[in-house]
This record gives C-alpha cells, structure tokens and sequence, in this order.
C-alpha cells in the first residue's frame, strides 16, 4: 500500500502546483478588474457621462467583481495549499459560477453590439445638438475634443 503512496505523491504535487498557479493568475485578473475599475471611475467619469444616457455603474461592477476574484482567488490559493475537500469544492463551484457568468456577459455583448453602437452614437449626437457650453455633457464634449485635438 506505501509505494500505491509512492506513486501519486508526485502528481498530488503537480496537480496543487497547477492549481496555485492557476489560482495567482485568477487573482491578478481580479486584481486587473478592480484597477480598471477605479481607474474608469476616477478618470473617464466625463466620458462615461457622455456615452451614457443614465448614470452608469459600470465601474462600480468592476470594481465589486474585481473585488470579489481577488478574495476567492486568495481563497483558492489558501485552500489548495490546505488541501482541505470541501474547500476545494466550494473553489470549484466559484470557478464554474464566473466561468458561467463570463459566457452569458460575452454572449450579450456579441448580441447587443448594435444597440450599444446606437446607444453611444444617439447620445453623442444628442450631446453635440443640444451643445450650450455649460452643462456636464457639453463639458464632456470639450473634453474629448480638447483629448482628441479636434
């Protein structure tokens, strides 16, 4: 029964080595997401407002989905290192949760491409048409093309 041992520890080893690094390159996503979305709302706030019709909390998604990996991608590295089952059960219903989620979201995306195409040039064009100068999308405007050089 020993060398049964013998023989799977090495690929037990493998295996956690895999799953560590699979879950540090999880967590960098989560970190990469979160840096976006801080980023979008600290410095595209003027272009968000534009594009938007509404207030938008895109940045807010990221920022709570970016979160959100990088607690379980930690979560999965401390549990891979424990070696606990249930913990890695719980690690691997997430991962099959976001696997899910980031179908359905690329899925929408291809499918409403047209309407969000619409949506930005409609708002854009309503933003130049009703261009006073002083109000948040008509500073907006200015901004993009002070941006731009146009």
């Amino acid at each position: 029964m020993a060398s049964r041992r013998m023989e799977t520890k090495p690929v037990i080893t493998c295996l956690k080595t895999l799953l560590i690094i699979y879950s540090f390159v999880f967590w960098i996503t989560g970190v990469i997401l979160l840096a976006v979305g801080v980023w979008g709302k600290l410095t595209l706030g003027t272009y968000i407002s534009l594009i938007a019709e509404n207030s938008t909390n895109a940045p807010y998604v990221l920022i709570g989905t970016g979160t959100t990996i990088v607690v379980f991608g930690l979560f999965g590295c401390f549990a891979t290192c424990r070696g606990s089952p249930w913990m890695l059960k719980l690690y691997a219903m997430f991962l099959s949760l976001v696997f899910l989620a980031e179908l359905v979201a690329g899925i929408s995306g291809f499918v409403f491409r047209h309407e969000i195409k619409d949506t930005f040039l409609r708002t854009y064009t309503d933003a130049m048409q009703n261009y006073n100068g002083n109000d948040e999308r008509s500073r907006a405007v200015d901004h993009v093309q002070r941006s731009l050089s146009c």
